[in-house]
């Protein structure tokens, strides 16, 4: 009797749209924008980062990737066009020419990248002939090499050296002999480098005496002395020494004062010039004073 009564089925209890405390606390993080940054960008990065560090991690690996980095570069660099085929080096001959060419590479062709044009550049004006250079590579694929040289304008005699300088005093090499370059003046004495300018100037001024010159000497750090063949010498004075030279010039030319016996013409005080006679005219004069003060005595 009881089987047939039907009882009603249980009603089903409403489900809870509500998330979970964990689901609320996720999505809650998920509207921030830091942790959404970190969880779609940060963490496949950090993923990729562990990966690649424990493949990085072995010998082997790291050794692959090294030589294939440099077979890629030396492929790059070996490529044609960027070969030196030849060298073309220009404004100079001679010692210079050759000591220039010691310091460039040898070997041709060779690649543009294995060229140091700064340091070629810094080393070849290093070089005491060299005033400036220019080192390029030029379209055609040679190395240029353009050289200014220094020009000796004198022969500084610095103690026992001869040293050629240039007009900036620089020098530029060295000689063995005088002999060597009779046609650049002398100039000698500490200092004389210094004030190559000034001496040029009085170089160019001695006109007519010119062909007796031998040389000028540097007194004191601050001024010249000129010498002159038969052992005469013209003291300058330190400032106007050009204008003191001309007086000189001017008092050879109107009483051959340079051709008689003096050893020493003193411009050093402008007002009153001083001259110097040589020891034999000295002894000669001493000995005809003696002889006339005798013979003034005897009357």
């Amino acid at each position: 009797m009881r089987s047939l009564i039907r009882r009603p089925a249980a009603q089903a209890q409403p489900r809870d749209p509500a998330p979970s405390r964990l689901g609320y606390r996720f999505q809650r993080l998920m509207l921030t924008p830091g942790f959404r940054v970190a969880v779609r960008v940060g963490l496949p990065l950090a993923m990729i980062t562990v990966l690649v560090g424990t493949w990085y991690a072995k010998p082997e690996n790291r050794d692959a990737i090294a030589t294939f980095i440099t077979e890629t570069k030396q492929t790059f660099q070996q490529r044609p066009q960027f070969m030196v085929q030849a060298m073309n080096v220009t404004g100079a001959d001679g010692d210079v020419m050759e000591a220039v060419m010691g310091l460039l590479p040898k070997q041709f062709p060779i690649s543009s990248f294995d060229l140091d044009l700064e340091a070629m550049r810094v080393e070849i004006e290093a070089l005491d002939q060299i005033k400036s250079a220019s080192v390029r590579v030029g379209q055609a694929g040679a190395l240029q090499v353009r050289l200014s040289p220094r020009v000796p304008v004198a022969v500084w005699r610095d103690g026992t050296t001869l040293r050629l300088i240039d007009a900036d005093g620089v020098p530029s090499g060295e000689i063995l002999a005088r002999a060597n370059r009779l046609d650049l003046p002398l100039i000698a004495g500490d200092g004389a480098e210094a004030n190559i300018a000034e001496a040029l100037a009085l170089f160019q001024a001695t006109g007519p005496i010119q062909p007796r010159v031998r040389g000028l000497v540097r007194m004191g750090e601050r001024r010249w002395d000129m010498v002159l063949d038969r052992e005469q010498r013209i003291l300058l004075p330190s400032e106007n020494a050009a204008s003191a030279l001309d007086r000189v010039i001017a008092l050879d030319a109107a009483q051959d004062m340079l051709s008689r016996d003096v050893a020493i013409v003193d411009m050093r005080n402008a007002n009153r010039p001083t001259l110097r006679m040589n020891e034999e005219a000295a002894t000669a004069l001493r000995r005809a004073d003696a002889t006339f003060e005798t013979n003034g005595v005897g009357n």
